[in-house]
């Protein structure tokens, strides 16, 4: 028996389990902060699984794609979730190197969306980046309508903000980490153990841009990232 599934199944089945039964997880941000496994090369115990990088580690990349996009921002609005492991550190570091400035704008509640955009759209800022987290995963449609609204060029860590309207995205490739957790699922059916099952970290990155949204606010996408965007949107 081996049970497969993201940090907050994992994490109760780990109470109702115990330490014996193998636990394979799948998630976004880093599983040795979040306590899951002891290190990513020897994860120890019972659980191992895979990372699919969400949030700040891919965050510096995602800067550097939205000032292609918009080249002409000097002010960057970064919102985070209220429970949020982003580490806002790595994209200042990221932003100074392209001379930009970095504003963070940390959501008080899900209830809080409208005057954190109003907050944002304060600062400056000509663009926005999009931090994740759970309360703001749960308010999709309502963040692509605010940015649409403010006008703020937006690009977010899941393809489903840009299938609902969103700018662009960019984030490790999901179906992916779900085959890597699959086959380690079948590892442990054959005998290994987690204890000697390293987590997986990425390999495979996946870009959309929805082309509808770019026309809206007056932007012309580079061909640079239409070439390397995994996804289009007309």
């Amino acid at each position: 028996m081996v049970i497969v599934g993201n940090t907050p199944a994992v994490l109760a089945a780990v109470r109702v389990a115990g330490p014996t039964v193998p636990l394979v997880f799948f998630v976004g941000d880093d599983p040795v902060k979040s306590g899951l496994v002891a290190s990513l090369n020897r994860p120890e115990g019972n659980l191992t699984g895979v990372t699919f990088f969400g949030g700040s580690l891919l965050g510096a990349k995602r800067l550097a794609l939205l000032h292609e996009l918009v080249p002409k921002i000097s002010v960057v609005a970064v919102l985070l979730d209220p429970d949020t492991t982003f580490e806002i550190e790595l994209v200042e570091t990221a932003a100074r190197a392209l001379g930009l400035q970095i504003v963070p704008v940390k959501l008080a509640s899900e209830r809080d969306l409208d005057a954190a955009f109003d907050r944002i759209v304060a600062t400056g800022a000509g663009a926005l980046l999009f931090g994740g987290g759970p309360v703001l995963r749960g308010q999709l449609h309502q963040i692509v309508a605010l940015a649409a609204r403010h006008a703020l060029p937006t690009i977010y860590e899941l393809r489903d903000y840009v299938e609902a309207g969103g700018l662009i995205s960019y984030a490790a490739s999901f179906p992916a980490a779900y085959r890597q957790a699959g086959v380690y699922a079948g590892r442990i059916l054959k005998g290994a153990k987690p204890s000697d099952l390293p987590v997986l970290q990425p390999t495979k990155f996946e870009m959309a841009i929805n082309l509808k949204t770019a026309k809206a606010l007056g932007l012309t996408v580079p061909q640079t990232l239409l070439v390397a965007a995994d996804e289009v949107i007309e």
